[in-house]
């Protein structure tokens, strides 16, 4: 980890990063400084200053037999390890020491005449860095079963010693016996530590029940929590995934006037961290660090100047090398690279070089917000300095290039940590094969899983499916279906790594394959309704409604109850096909199932007839549903006002909108534009007006499709200041289209204003927006009363090319054409006559006259297109 530099003067140490000296000297990062937590040295009365205890051994005597000597600064020594000041004082305020002479009770290790009782000499090495009998007492404890035969040889545990026996067993269930036997046996002191101890155990075991019962215990015993009970029990819940009840041990902390020390902070901090909470992370510790959990009684402590916060001088404030990586780590993920490089050097400021784990976080936060050169500079730097990337390095580098698509430059970081005589680990794999794979890299891949295959690392679930995916899509079936094959016949896959390959295989058209695997999978273990809800998805994707339905009828066969997954994709699916009597069936098998919460379903149905024009059917789907105590929602209000806006029954239409406010429900921009829409139809311009004006308060604004409407209200009243009005709003948004420009052209037509038509029609050529009958009907009568008989007949030559069916208002421009080149009025009338009785042969002679009149046609080509 982080070395310390006792007796460097900081002030001359520049350390070089991203490209720049910086010397401990610079200004001061404004970091909060915890109150009344600075720590001193202990003196004792007579001034001298208290140092820690050393411990080393007699070389005299026998190790096997003789535990450590320890000095104390007072004077005296002690068999054992070094005592806990609070067993101390507690011990002390027992009256004495614990330990008695009824070695039968206490499990003593001495027989009849006095002679100490053999016991193992030959111990595991595991435990040998504790020294003194623990190696001894963990070996016997392995041996034997029975406590009492384990504990027999020795007379006296210390409470540091039961705390190592507690912490090194290897199961819960035997540190719990071990510590229930403690507290039988009456001699032996159980405390807080030991306490705390069990709490960890079977904290990391998930073993709530019996946490919250040893914590019961410690109130009817009175054994008073400490900072790290508390500390240990939000860690154990959080990294157990309850959150909550982390937090409620975290609120009790706060209300019991327990100070967090540095340890629980960084434990809370942690917490909020992996929650992705970076905001209140960063808040906790600077609440920490500014005090606001010291008790307001306790005395504040004398403090030398730090660092500054806000500009104020505060106490120092000194903290752990592993705080420090945590509060860059923190300010990294949430995005501020300001505050993570000034804690970094606050950090070199207190003394501490930076290593490897702290490289990782910057480079792990500068690149995951993209600042890619900032990450080279850092890999100079490490190199530099002779700090030496480890494996988590590379995987880093590994991981940011081929998220920003340097696959080469990620592949030969890979190739670098191999010339580092750096193993790749499973994680290594793992991202390089997925990033090969999405970009179907297929013979790096299978490159990197021989790798795999050789080293014996096992492919998870995650990278199978990800390969099967990469197979299917490089068009490579076969090879997928034996890489499912090699997994499946393992044995070792789960309904979550089964539903991935269906999937794969469904979503890619490939049912047969997907049902092999789904059979696959109903063969070897019981299914569970995740398999069966992928391949109802798969069946729907391609189509196969009946056996998306026979399937899900089939679930209960295999011991499965759909779910409201299972109902829902099904009902989506047929409601999307046209298909709502099918739907509504399961709708209602649904509803009896009790899985309905919302009205979604309901409104795929009602959606699906209203579509179809069944509204009849809608409304009763809507009525039942109500029936049922499911309240419908703004969009199953608009979908019904929306369908009798599009046939013009503004009675039914209104009725649902008066529905809709007496449940309480707010009108949105959908229900606008619908009744938008309705107005227009009925030509009511006041109303539309009003809702126009709603809209346009509202954030999103309102639509093209009712800004169109409100042109086409303005155009044929010839308002023309209202409509460029909105016409240019859309224009300068870039939102206007065909129909904005074709209503302002047939404005400017209908007023006269022929200089402004002649420019939308030309716009509307440049821009590709005339692609339907009504623009270029606009563009030829413009044309045609123009005198323009020429762009006229070549805007007809162009809508016969791209197969636009002509209709009346065609014929009649051309017939203006016509007649001003000087062909009768009969000869029209009767090409007029002869289209509607036969519209092929009557387009021929349409197009046979204009050629001979105007020419310009090459008259085969045409007359081949309008057969």
């Amino acid at each position: 980890m982080y070395v310390k530099l006792q007796h460097i003067d900081a002030n001359f140490l520049p350390i070089p990063i991203l490209g720049v000296s910086i010397p401990y000297n610079t200004e001061k990062i404004e970091l909060p400084i915890r109150k009344n937590s600075q720590k001193s040295l202990t003196r004792t009365p007579n001034g001298v200053i208290k140092r820690y205890s050393k411990v080393y051994v007699n070389p005299t005597l026998d190790k096997k037999k003789v535990a450590p000597i320890v000095h104390k600064p007072g004077g005296g020594t002690q068999h054992g390890l070094v005592k806990n000041p609070e067993e101390e004082q507690r011990r002390n305020g027992r009256g004495g020491d614990c330990r008695i002479e009824d070695k039968r009770d206490c499990g003593g290790g001495k027989s009849r005449n006095g002679a100490t009782k053999k016991v193992h000499t030959k111990c595991s090495t595991k435990w040998a860095r504790y020294g003194g009998c623990i190696p001894a007492i963990l070996e016997a404890l392995e041996t034997f079963g029975d406590l009492d035969e384990g504990f027999k040889p020795w007379e006296r545990l210390s409470n540091k010693e039961r705390t190592i026996i507690l912490k090194e067993q290897s199961g819960w269930e035997r540190a719990l016996e071990i510590f229930e036997w403690f507290k039988r046996k009456g001699c032996y002191e159980v405390n807080v530590i030991h306490y705390n101890v069990m709490l960890r155990v079977l904290g990391k075991a998930w073993q709530w029940s019996e946490v919250e019962r040893l914590w019961d215990e410690m109130g009817r015993k009175s054994i008073k929590p400490i900072n790290s009970t508390y500390g240990t029990l939000i860690d154990v819940y959080s990294k157990g995934g309850l959150r909550h009840k982390a937090l409620h041990w975290l609120n009790l902390m706060n209300e019991q006037g327990v100070e967090p020390d540095e340890v629980t902070m960084g434990i809370v901090v942690q917490m909020y961290k992996k929650a992705g909470e970076f905001k209140t992370a960063e808040e906790y510790f600077k609440n920490w660090s500014l005090g606001r959990h010291v008790m307001k009684d306790r005395e504040t402590s004398t403090s030398k100047v730090g660092v500054a916060v806000n500009g104020d001088s505060q106490g120092h404030l000194c903290l752990s090398s592993y705080t420090y990586n945590t509060l860059i780590d923190i300010y990294g993920k949430g995005g501020k690279l300001k505050d993570a490089y000034e804690t970094f050097k606050l950090m070199l400021r207190e003394g501490y070089v930076p290593n490897t784990v702290t490289y990782n976080t910057l480079i792990h936060s500068f690149g995951n917000n993209g600042q890619l050169d900032k990450v080279a500079l850092l890999m100079r730097k490490m190199e530099e300095l002779g700090c030496l990337p480890d494996t988590r390095t590379y995987n880093i580098l590994i991981s940011l290039h081929a998220k920003h698509d340097n696959i080469e430059l990620a592949a030969n970081y890979f190739k670098k940590m191999k010339e580092a005589s750096l193993e790749p680990d499973l994680v290594s794999y793992r991202t390089l094969i997925y990033a090969f794979s999405i970009r179907h890299m297929v013979d790096e891949v299978e490159e990197l899983v021989a790798e795999t295959d050789k080293r014996g690392l096992e492919i998870d679930e995650f990278m199978q499916s990800a390969l099967t995916r990469m197979y299917i899509e490089a068009g490579m079936l076969k090879k997928s279906w034996l890489w499912f094959k090699r997994f499946h016949l393992e044995g070792k896959m789960t309904s979550q790594c089964y539903a991935a390959n269906v999937d794969a295989f469904g979503e890619r058209g490939h049912v047969l394959e997907a049902e092999e695997v789904f059979h696959c999978c109903l063969q070897g273990k019981k299914p569970t309704v995740l398999e069966f809800n992928v391949m109802i998805k798969a069946y729907g994707i391609n189509k196969r409604y009946d056996e998306a339905c026979q399937l899900l009828d089939s679930m209960e066969d295999y011991g499965v109850v759909p779910d409201r997954c299972s109902y829902s994709s099904l009902i989506q699916m047929l409601a999307s096909a046209d298909l709502p009597l099918k739907a509504i069936s399961y709708v209602r098998k649904m509803q009896e199932a009790g899985l309905m919460i919302d009205c979604i379903p309901y409104c795929a149905v009602i959606s699906s007839f209203a579509k179809m024009g069944q509204l009849e059917m809608a409304v009763g789907v809507f009525k039942e549903m109500v029936r049922h105590n499911v309240q419908p929602d703004v969009v199953v209000y608009g979908v019904l006002i929306n369908a009798f806006a599009d046939i013009g029954s503004v009675e039914e239409a209104l009725g649902y909108v008066n529905a809709m406010r007496d449940a309480g429900l707010p009108m949105n921009a959908v229900i606008f534009n619908s009744l938008i829409k309705l107005y227009t139809k009925l030509g009511c311009l006041k109303e539309a007006q009003e809702l126009y004006r709603l809209l346009q308060s509202l954030d999103t604004g309102p639509d093209l499709y009712s800004s169109n409407c409100m042109i086409d209200l303005y155009s044929e009243r010839s308002m023309v200041p209202e409509a460029e009005d909105i016409f240019e709003k859309l224009k300068r948004k870039g939102d206007g289209n065909e129909f904005s420009y074709a209503m302002m052209l047939c404005m400017y037509k209908r007023i006269g204003r022929f200089d402004e038509a002649n420019w939308i029609a030309e716009k509307m050529r440049e821009l590709g927006l005339l692609t339907n009958l009504l623009s270029y009907n606009l563009v030829l009568g413009l044309y045609a009363s123009e005198g323009r008989l020429k762009e006229a007949v070549a805007s007809f030559k162009e809508m016969v090319r791209c197969s636009i069916q002509p209709d009346d208002s065609t014929f009649r421009s051309l017939g203006v054409v016509l007649v001003k080149c000087g062909v009768s009025k009969k000869v029209v009338s009767k090409l007029e006559v002869t289209w509607k009785k036969d519209a092929q042969n009557g387009l021929k002679e349409w197009i046979s006259t204009l050629d001979s009149v105007i020419g310009g046609f090459d008259i085969d080509d045409y007359l081949q297109q309008a057969c």
